[in-house]
This record gives C-alpha cells, structure tokens and sequence, in this order.
C-alpha cells in the first residue's frame, strides 16, 4: 500500500522569492539570474483556488509555495503564425490565441481566458508588432486578412 506524501505549504507572505510585472523572478539577492532555475521555476507555475504556485515532490514530502507576484504570473513569451496564432508561455504550455480575448492595460498587452490573465513579454511584443497597427484610439491585431480591434481595460 502506497503512503500519502505529507504537504508542506508555504503561504505568500512567507515565500523567500516573488515575480516582477515583467515576470522576472527575484529573491533577497536581487534577480535570478541561472537559466536553468528560472526554466524550472516557470515550468512549475500552478494555480488552486489560494492562488498561483510552485510545487515539488520531494522524499516523503509535497512542497506549495505561494509567492507574491507584481502583475501576473503567466507570460506569452513566443508565438508562431499559421493558420491561427500559436502562443508559448513561460511555463512552456501553448496555446491558439483567441483575438477577442485580448486587451490593453498600463502599455501592456493581456490576453484574459476564463482561468488566467495572461501578459505579453517585451520580446513577444516585439515580434508581434509587425502585426500590430495603431489606430487615432486603440490598437488593432491584423492576422490572416482579418483586422481585430483591442480594447483598453
């Protein structure tokens, strides 16, 4: 019979780390700076109904840590055009963007599903800007022949 892992939880207020509004991962020392960690800890982003956190698996043991964040914790940090617009987050998952899901807040650009709020980084903005046309009020998102207007939140 196989044993329950006891569960360790880490309440916000008490994680020794936090995500900037750029999705930058800080701690005392200041940014993270090891490629590898920062992967692992994007990868390892969860949400419950307490919030967003970081989960491990360890000897005996399951580790929640819920950690403060800036703006939001998922980022679109890539895309690719097709026949729809393919996204890539932080956390590696992809996927299929809905234009009308998208909106403006502060000069960033989210895209909001009914489980996340979802920001884009400063590289895929870059790159999407070639698709990106400002209008005398607002911005709009032309893929594929179709012109989609992007509301201010």
């Amino acid at each position: 019979m196989a044993s329950k892992k006891k569960s360790i939880i880490v309440p916000k207020e008490k994680a020794v780390f936090w995500m900037d509004k750029n999705g930058v991962w800080h701690n005392e020392h200041g940014k993270f700076e090891h490629p590898k960690i920062i992967r692992h800890f994007n990868r390892s982003i969860q949400k419950d109904d307490l919030g967003y956190y970081l989960s491990q698996e360890t000897d005996g043991f399951e580790e929640k840590v819920y950690f403060p964040h800036e703006d939001t914790v998922l980022f679109v940090v890539d895309f690719s055009v097709g026949e729809k617009l393919r996204l890539t987050l932080n956390t590696t998952k992809v996927m299929t963007l809905d234009p009308a899901q998208l909106f403006t807040r502060n000069d960033g650009l989210y895209l909001q599903t009914p489980e996340h709020c979802i920001k884009f980084s400063q590289n895929a903005l870059i790159k999407l800007s070639k698709y990106m046309e400002e209008t005398d009020n607002s911005f709009c998102l032309k893929l594929n022949q179709t012109t989609h207007t992007i509301p201010e939140r």
